[in-house]
């Protein structure tokens, strides 16, 4: 069953997506070479505590940690560790933050140093995917409308769509009704209504989209071994449109990147 929120739990939504953001731009500043994941999962817990919420992924499924850290061929669900970060890599970090009763919940893929440019091309289209599907997200379509946005323009890149892994309602609970899978035919699946809020997440594969799982029971790899990219927005469906409760721009921010890219999906651009 879809889960439909007010407007004021809405509002209540876009706060807990906001620590996730902020979270996202602090690592944003702090990710680099010789940097452990480990390291970098001890600040996001802090500072989502400071913030006056509590680490979503925390102890979720028994999971370990408060952020999802998967480098390179690693897809989702990497479990951060000591092994620091080497120029080249390219790293998603899943993040979610619960707040006021419910949850935020986004992911982000980082370079670090030099990045080969087919990969750089790979986070690039896989970024611009997100927003191809979240415009499929609006009143009158499907769940698979936005799967199936996602689905073209990654393979027509050549990339593999993973298909065992999909995005998600949000709410009081982190995973709701209903699922959004990164590939489908258009016109089917659940209508949208007004007032849900999902989470939307491209995860794409360089090469096969073919995925392995580890034996620790949560790493998730390429079956062939090439690069991911994964990046993930939470947005509700307000006015019959896709309004962005999440932001990379505290990222950009750090970064030093200036993007206009989310401002079709506000009503009121975002001021940092």
């Amino acid at each position: 069953m879809i889960i439909v929120k007010s407007r004021e739990e809405i509002e209540l939504m876009r706060e807990s997506a906001l620590i996730v953001s902020k979270t996202l731009g602090m690592i944003a500043s702090e990710i680099k070479e010789g940097v452990t994941t480990l390291y970098l999962d001890k600040l996001a817990e802090e500072f989502i505590r400071d913030h006056g919420a509590v680490p979503s992924f925390l102890g979720l499924y028994d999971f370990p940690n408060s952020l999802c850290m998967s480098p390179n061929s690693q897809v989702v669900h990497g479990i951060p560790n000591n092994t620091p970060l080497k120029s080249g890599d390219v790293i998603s970090v899943d993040c979610g933050a619960f707040k006021n009763g419910y949850h935020g919940d986004h992911a982000y893929s980082f370079e670090i140093g030099e990045v080969a440019p087919e990969v750089k091309k790979l986070l690039k289209v896989t970024k611009e995917s997100l927003y191809v599907g979240i415009r499929e997200f609006k009143a009158g379509n499907r769940v698979e409308d936005v799967g199936n946005a996602i689905q073209k323009y990654t393979e027509g890149h050549g990339y593999g769509v993973v298909r065992e892994l999909v995005g998600h309602g949000l709410g009081q609970k982190m995973h709701e009704e209903p699922e959004m899978p990164n590939y489908g035919k258009r016109g089917r699946g659940k209508l949208f209504i007004e007032g849900m809020v999902v989470a939307i997440e491209p995860m794409i594969n360089m090469g096969t989209k073919n995925i392995k799982q580890h034996k620790d029971g949560w790493t998730i790899t390429t079956a062939d071994g090439k690069p991911s990219a994964h990046f993930e927005h939470d947005v509700a469906l307000i006015d019959g449109k896709p309004e962005l409760l999440s932001t990379f721009q505290y990222i950009y921010k750090a970064l030093g990147i200036e993007s206009n890219e989310e401002d079709e999906f506000r009503k009121v651009p975002l001021v940092l």
